[in-house]
Formats: C-alpha cells, structure tokens, sequence
C-alpha cells in the first residue's frame, strides 16, 4: 500500500548469515581463501575477504577436489583438478534442485551466501494471500525464482544470458516446477522494466541481483554506477500499490549496504515501509565466524 511516509531504514547494518545445509558448507576460511562443499566436491577458491588464519590444518586443505587459481583481478582463472570433474552435477536447497558447474569465473552456478535471501523470501511468500507476483532480475541460474515459484508465486525471471536462461529452465525441470507460472525471459533488464512499464504491467515483489559489469543479448553494456539509479527507479513504478518487498544485492568493494538502502530509500520514498540494509555472509560449519561476501538492501512494505 502506498503511504505518505519514506521508508525507514534500519539504524545499523546486519549481517545475514547463510547456514550451511546438507549440499553445502563453509568448512574452514582465512589466507584469502575459502574451504567448501558443493554436493560431492570439496572446493577451494580465492576469497580476498577472508584475512584472518585458517582454523584447520593444510592438509586438509589439500584435500580438495578442486583449487580455483585466478589470472586476473576480474574473476577469471582456471580449475586445477585432482582427477576428471564431472561437467554438471545435482545440488539441493530445500525442495529446490540446480546443477551446479565449474565455470570459469570462480563460482559453481550458485551463489550459497544467498541462501539467506531465499529462506527470508521463502517466508514472505508463504504468509501472503493471495499469491505474489514476481520479477527477478538477473536472474542467472533461477534458484531465487525456484524458491519463489516453489513457495507459491508467479514468477517472471529475467536475465540477458541465453545460457543462462536455458540453465535456469533445466533447473525447474529437476525440481519438478516445469509447470509452475514462471516466465522465462531472454533481454536486457533495462529493457524489459522500459517495456513492463509501457504495457501497465505491476509487481508485487522485485528481486534484482546486478553483477558490476556485463553485456545484454545485442552487446548492451551494463555497468553497476552509471546504470543501477535509473533501472532501480524503473523498478520502483513497477511496484504494485500492495507491493510486498523489493531486495537488491551488489558485489562491489566499492559499495556498502548503506549505499544500497539509500538508493532504495530514494526510489521508494511515499511508500513508507522498512529498509533493512547489510552483508549477505557464509557462517562456517560449527558457527562462529561467517564471511561478508555482498551487500544488500531489502525493502518490506509496512
């Protein structure tokens, strides 16, 4: 429901903290790096984040099926294997099934530290009546989409990869949602929110996960300063009048949740509500320590 009011944002920042679950745990983390479980697989990849010292010993480390070693400061790099990896293999959030993948890009297909955005999406769904309907942006492999498709929503899940898309569609048929309401599409988020907008189309919830830099379906250029004030505005007038929530994430050591919830604050203001705004962070296996791995700002209407 509109309101007269700016949102409210939260006084300090939180630190939403992914536990491990039974396809997934951050075993052990410091020396830059992180040691994890993907399923079968236990993995090591850079983490410049992680400063301090390692809890478990280096052979343990050693251990690992795969070590991720970087060419550049970009994400790129290459695998080393200890013997032949299998090109896709199954994992599981909660009812949610996705193959996971060895890109060459440091990550596996998914992005665990979001698994606490799932569990807090998962939950506002399953208390509204009726249905939600929902927009993701950058939408990647779709394990948000299938959590929310899986918790009861229409979905419409965006992202300007192909593959991507054809990804995320292959995941839904693994988790028996190939005849959920979900809409699968191909285009540039700029575009689609433009063409949304023109048509009266209106959302009750938005999830938008923007990466730094990339490219649209006919080599649009995104880049997350210059680009993210406009799409989110557009975002905004996409908001249904009873809209529910609106979550956004950014990787960027240039930006802090504060950034984002002000933004947020911006492009919402009337429409009251709250704004709470932070880290998403993998908690290692045992508790204790967790590592800060992106910033969000999460917006829920009063």
């Amino acid at each position: 429901m509109t309101s007269n009011s700016a949102p409210q944002l939260a006084p300090a920042p939180a630190a939403m903290r992914a536990q491990p679950w039974p396809d997934h745990a951050l075993l052990d983390s410091g020396g830059g790096r992180k040691l994890e479980r993907y399923g079968p697989y236990l993995v090591v990849r850079p983490e410049p984040q992680c400063l301090w010292a390692p809890k478990l010993p280096e052979p343990v480390w050693r251990e690992a099926f795969a070590v991720f070693e970087p060419t550049d400061e970009d994400e790129a790099g290459r695998w080393r294997f200890q013997s032949a990896a299998d090109e896709t293999w199954p994992m599981a959030w909660r009812d949610v099934q996705f193959h996971a993948r060895f890109t060459a890009f440091r990550h596996l297909a998914v992005f665990p530290e979001h698994a606490a955005n799932w569990e807090w999406i998962v939950a506002r769904l399953g208390a509204a009546r009726p249905a939600l309907k929902v927009l993701n942006l950058f939408g990647y492999t779709g394990i948000a989409s299938l959590a929310a498709a899986a918790a009861g929503a229409s979905v419409t899940h965006v992202d300007a990869s192909k593959r991507a898309v054809a990804w995320a569609r292959d995941n839904a048929a693994l988790s028996s949602l190939s005849d959920a309401p979900i809409r699968w599409i191909c285009e540039d988020a700029r575009k689609w929110v433009a063409r949304e907008l023109r048509r009266g189309t209106r959302y009750d919830a938005i999830i938008l996960d923007p990466p730094k830099y990339g490219r649209g379906p006919a080599g649009e250029a995104w880049r997350l300063y210059e680009d993210l004030p406009d799409l989110m505005a557009g975002c905004a007038a996409l908001l249904s009048d009873g809209a529910s929530f609106l979550i956004l994430n950014a990787y960027s050591e240039r930006l802090t949740g504060l950034a984002l919830a002000h933004l947020t604050a911006g492009v919402l203001h009337g429409r009251g509500g709250h704004i709470d705004w932070g880290e998403l962070t993998l908690e290692e296996q045992g508790g204790g320590r967790a590592a800060g791995l992106s910033f969000f700002a999460r917006w829920s209407a009063p």
